[in-house]
Order: C-alpha cells, then sequence, then structure tokens
C-alpha cells in the first residue's frame, strides 16, 4: 500500500523532529502518513492492519509507541470518545487547543481552531480559580454529506 502524502507536510514534520533533536522512524513516519491518509479518525488496531501491510513484522506495541511520539510532538490528535487518532491540522509548530467536529455517520473528524472559544474558556476557568492545561472538546453530529444523503 503506497500511501501520497504531501511531501511538503512530511519535511515539515522532519524539520520539526531535527529541530527538537527527537527522530521521525521509518515506523513513526508510516503511521503518521496512514493516519494522514484518512478524514476518519483511526483506531491503533486499524493502524496495525493496515502497517501490516507493508511491515508484516509489525505488533501492537509499534503502533502504540508511534502514537506515543506522534502525539507527544503534537503532530495528532486522541479523539477521546472513540480512542481514536487524526492528524493536527496546524503541523503543530506550538502547542494549541482544538474543538473536533465528528461525523457520527461517516467517521469523518475535522479540527476547528477557534481563538474566541479557547478565551472563553479560558476565562471560564479563570472565574473558578483553575488553570487549564490541557482540554478536549468533541462535538458529535452529522455532517452536510451524511444529512444529504439521508434527504434522497
Amino acid at each position: 500500500m503506497v500511501i501520497s502524502l504531501d511531501q511538503q507536510q512530511i519535511q515539515q514534520v522532519e524539520e520539526i523532529c531535527a529541530n527538537r533533536g527527537v527522530r521521525l522512524t521509518p515506523q513513526r513516519r508510516m503511521v503518521f502518513q496512514l493516519i494522514c491518509a484518512s478524514k476518519k479518525a483511526s483506531t491503533a488496531y486499524e493502524l496495525l492492519e493496515d502497517l501490516k501491510k507493508t511491515e508484516p513484522q509489525a505488533k501492537p506495541p509499534t503502533v502504540y509507541r508511534a502514537l506515543d511520539f506522534l502525539l507527544e510532538q503534537g503532530f495528532i490528535h486522541r479523539v477521546e470518545s472513540t480512542n481514536s487518532f487524526i492528524s493536527c491540522c496546524i503541523g503543530n509548530a506550538h502547542k494549541h487547543f482544538s474543538h473536533l467536529l465528528i461525523c457520527d455517520v461517516c467517521g469523518n473528524v475535522t479540527e476547528v481552531q477557534d481563538d474566541h472559544l479557547v478565551s472563553l474558556l479560558s476565562k471560564n476557568a479563570e472565574q473558578h480559580g483553575i488553570h487549564i492545561a490541557n482540554h478536549v472538546i468533541e462535538s458529535h453530529g452529522v455532517c452536510q454529506t451524511c444529512c444529504a444523503k439521508t434527504k434522497d
């Protein structure tokens, strides 16, 4: 299985890794490419099955270690409600908060950046004496494409 991924995106990830002094191993790269190739969030076992097509010896720890690395570096996000993973829409030049819009019919996930929403959350937390270190905002519903299909 050959995955076509924007070479510029891979180059950006490689440069970030080099600047941080971490390695984007072939397995990490492949898991990242698999995640980027799908609009849907991928589970670790789905990624393992896809990875086995090119690396038959791949085992669950290979995928879990790659996912841990990619999460730590901010190249992907975990979709908490489905325990699955999507690529980060900004290639992680810096840590950020995002809002995930999830279609419960087709499984597509869209990452949205909304500074106003983040500001409002921070303000609410501050009023209650909480410093936000991390948050997960996931909204589930039905996307326009799936809504249109049900009207047919």
